[in-house]
This record gives structure tokens, sequence and C-alpha cells, in this order.
């Protein structure tokens, strides 16, 4: 237990959701959710203007993932804590989460005292993993594609044609079609499409 109130940032962009996980830790003595977001880009912001312990992150925000605004707040912020929640148990996410400095990843039905200890440990130096994820990531091994691979493929989703993505990335349509070519290889599909719902439900991009 602290010896002072730990302030705390919760990135959610659904707000029953948030809520709900805001009142839950407003129960504990010890923490104070001193700031909401909904917003991945909003939340370094935030976490200066409210000089906060802890930010308490969502993976699927509009604006910035919640890995994106980990990797900023670490960098920026380095003495915050960072807690990756999430719905989605995909295993490539807990890796893409601990590249961005996350000092915990919980699934967010996780029960409240859990959280409220995850928030504590963190803040004490510890690493919390949902073990269940952590098995899961283990077996499935570490990710095949490059980081030029994954921006490729998460620029093709919307359906982008070869010249469109060249322009977006500022690559020729060569090197966009050779990188979708080697992604497709390597998840082993038969096209783009398939390529980048099996490294989405991986948690790849």
């Amino acid at each position: 237990m602290t010896s002072r109130t730990i302030k705390v940032l919760l990135a959610e962009d659904q707000s029953m959701v948030r809520e709900a996980l805001a009142a839950l830790l407003g129960l504990e003595d010890d923490i104070e959710v001193v700031a909401q977001v909904a917003r991945g880009d909003e939340v370094l912001a935030a976490a200066r203007a409210h000089d906060i312990d802890v930010a308490l992150m969502d993976i699927e925000m509009p604006g910035a993932t919640g890995i994106e605004a980990a990797a900023q707040l670490h960098k920026e912020l380095p003495a915050v804590k960072l807690v990756i929640l999430t719905t989605f148990g995909r295993p490539g996410y807990l890796r893409s989460a601990m590249e961005s400095g996350a000092d915990a990843f919980l699934v967010k039905d996780a029960p409240a005292a859990q959280l409220a200890a995850a928030v504590r440990k963190v803040l004490a130096g510890e690493r919390v993993i949902d073990p269940t994820l952590a098995a899961a990531a283990l077996a499935e091994g570490a990710n095949p594609l490059t980081d030029r691979e994954r921006e490729v493929l998460r620029a093709a989703a919307d359906g982008s044609t070869n010249a469109e993505l060249a322009q977006t990335l500022h690559l020729s349509q060569g090197t966009v079609r050779n990188y979708l070519s080697t992604a497709i290889q390597k998840l082993a599909v038969r096209n783009r499409a398939e390529a980048v719902r099996i490294a989405r439900e991986k948690g790849w991009l």
C-alpha cells in the first residue's frame, strides 16, 4: 500500500466502460482518477496537465492506439507507469505493448481488485501481465512481419490500390507490391485482404 494517492489517467473511447472503470477505481482509498480521455492522441497532453503517476489505456482508440500512446508517453514522460487494457486477447498485442514500454497488460474484464492491485504494483516497479495472454504469446511466437510490411498492410486495409499506397507511403509501386507479396507469403494466405485479417487477429498490426 502506498502512503499517498496514486493519480491515474484513463484513456478509453467507450464512455460507459471508461466511467465504470473510473467509478471502480474511485472506490479505492489510495487511487484517484484525475483525467479521462477518449482518444489516443489526447493522452500525452492530459498526462502532462495532470501530473499523473499511472496511465490506463485501451488499445483500440481513435487518433492513436493505446500502444502508440504508450510509446509516446514512455518517451516523453518515462516516470509515468503504463497499463494497457484490452478486450481482445491477441498475443501480438502483448509483444507490441511490452515493446512500447508498457508495465502491465490486462484484459478489461479483470476484477476491479486485480486492476487496482496492478496499479499499485507497477508504481512499485513490478510488471503485471495476464498469465493467459502471456502463455498465448509464447505459444504464438514472434511477429514475422517487418515494420515496413506492417506499415504497408495497415495502409492497405482500406482497399487502396498499389498506386494509392505508393503515393501515401512515398514508395514506388514495385516496392509496395513486393512488401505486400512478402507479407502474404509469410502469413500463408492468398491475398492482401486475408493478410490484413490474419495479422489483425494475431495483434500484429
